[in-house]
């Protein structure tokens, strides 16, 4: 078994926080009424991507119908849509879609963790729970000497920079920061809240990708 193995293996049974759990296995019982005949996996998501990954991806957290439904980071929802676009567009995806866990996308040098591996409500984890979560964090960013890191949101940033021991400086699209050989990569999430007002667009995904891959 790789650390990444023993990782995910160790992520997928948490259990720490009371709200995430009954809220994850909730929505896995009730189903949103177009997966009804899916099984949810309704657990904490693993990381993933490449076992050799040298660049990292780090998101909020899986949607109560994406990822908590698929078990797979970005995969099933309108966020992984805009995602796994943009990482096949720079040639580190191999198919620019991602519908479900076995759908045969793989990804080349990159790995994806996120803030708190369960569905939060409102797809707000409280200080509590990011805190519970950021050690998960930090064995994801201790598994190697990362070349660059792209976080997806404020949060993301923020939690990043203190698993690695470092003060974040203020988030905005497009920041970069670099600190002792690794380079922090910031970009707003493609949130639907994001994306449909926006805020975000696909070229300023493209560019967020190009500085973190460059």
């Amino acid at each position: 078994m790789t650390q990444l193995d023993a990782l995910n293996s160790e992520i997928c049974v948490c259990r720490k926080c009371d709200r995430l759990v009954e809220w994850r296995e909730k929505i896995a019982m009730e189903k949103r009424a177009m997966f009804a005949e899916e099984n949810y996996w309704g657990r904490p998501v693993p990381l993933f991507g490449d076992s050799q990954a040298t660049r990292l991806i780090v998101g909020l957290a899986p949607a109560a119908h994406g990822a908590n439904r698929t078990g797979r980071m970005f995969t099933g929802d309108r966020s992984g849509d805009w995602l796994y676009r943009a990482l096949h567009k720079a040639g580190v995806a191999n198919q620019p879609t991602s519908v479900r866990a076995h759908d045969g996308l793989t990804l080349t040098g990159v790995l994806i963790a996120a803030v708190c591996h369960c569905a939060p409500p409102d797809n707000k984890p409280t200080p509590e729970e990011l805190n519970n979560c950021n050690f998960f964090l930090k064995k994801t960013l201790g598994l190697r000497p990362w070349k660059s890191i792209l976080c997806l949101g404020g949060i993301s940033w923020k939690e990043t920079h203190k698993g690695l021991g470092l003060k974040p400086p203020l988030f905005g699209h497009g920041k970069v920061h670099e600190a002792e050989g690794l380079k922090l990569v910031a970009s707003y999430h493609p949130s639907q809240q994001n994306t449909f007002t926006g805020r975000l667009t696909e070229e300023m995904l493209d560019s967020a990708l190009d500085t973190w891959l460059t």
